[in-house]
């Protein structure tokens, strides 16, 4: 029994994975991005019935700056700049929008989170094009013409509004070309698969060297909270928690070696 050096340092582990938030992956992590871009191909490659217009969607880096933006209000509902088209993306006509949220953070997994989008096809009916419940989160993610994607997870330490007010995370997702227009259906059926792609045909996708390439932008929205915060966020993880532990692993040690017998094990 009493003060050793493994006590300490079990007790700074405990506090330690205690203060410790969930990591979630940024927009330039690669295997977020590959992973992304890969559910999402899944989905349109599969859809029934199968579709004869249907582009390959590939990584978009300012819509992953968009969608990490409206992250950042955590709040589940829907952009409200997506309208003001310049205000979401420097070079496209139009934006689309998914958004999943859960808690806690631990509960987001990004291929279930696309996959709860894409089983809203058991709602939609391709032939009427009509939804007997919510379905435009998989029209969004099966939307022909919508070629590129951009994602981002955001923690929301304070809850996210409308939704819960504990620890929780926010996954966006923007498109572009936007989907779900004019009352169309998503995609074209006819005989056969990629019969009106311009380009080559790969997994029932319309590939083009040109449309499928990746371009860098720098940009951001005007109405990111990144560019008017005050950095409290940063200060906290940065300055005030490894303070919180060192201030801790003291007390312990005081504790320990004036009352020994308060930690004590065989």
């Amino acid at each position: 029994m009493g003060c050793t050096v493994e006590m300490l340092l079990w007790v700074w582990i405990v506090l330690d994975l205690g203060l410790c938030s969930v990591s979630l992956p940024e927009i330039n992590n690669r295997m977020f991005m590959d992973e992304c871009v890969r559910e999402h191909n899944r989905a349109r490659s599969s859809v029934s019935p199968p579709a004869s217009d249907m582009l390959h969607m590939t990584w978009d880096e300012g819509l992953a700056i968009t969608a990490r933006a409206w992250a950042r209000h955590c709040t589940f509902k829907h952009n409200i700049y997506l309208r003001d088209v310049r205000r979401v993306h420097p070079t496209f006509p139009s934006v689309g929008e998914n958004i999943w949220t859960g808690y806690p953070p631990s509960s987001f997994n990004l291929s279930r989170a696309i996959q709860s989008w894409v089983d809203e096809k058991q709602y939609y009916n391709y032939e009427k094009n009509t939804c007997t419940k919510v379905c435009g989160h998989y029209t969004q993610v099966v939307w022909a013409s919508s070629y590129k994607v951009g994602c981002a997870v955001q923690l929301c330490s304070k809850g996210v509004e409308h939704f819960t007010n504990h620890e929780g995370a926010i996954f966006v997702c923007n498109y572009a070309t936007a989907g779900n227009m004019n009352g169309r259906r998503p995609y074209q059926s006819q005989e056969p698969v990629c019969s009106g792609c311009k380009g080559t045909c790969e997994d029932s996708l319309c590939r083009d060297e040109e449309r499928d390439s990746q371009k860098s932008y720098n940009w951001a929205p005007d109405w990111d909270p990144a560019l008017t915060s005050s950095g409290s966020d940063y200060l906290a993880v940065l300055i005030v928690r490894p303070i919180a532990l060192i201030t801790t692993f003291i007390a312990a040690y005081v504790v320990c070696y004036f009352y020994p017998n308060v930690f004590c094990y065989e």
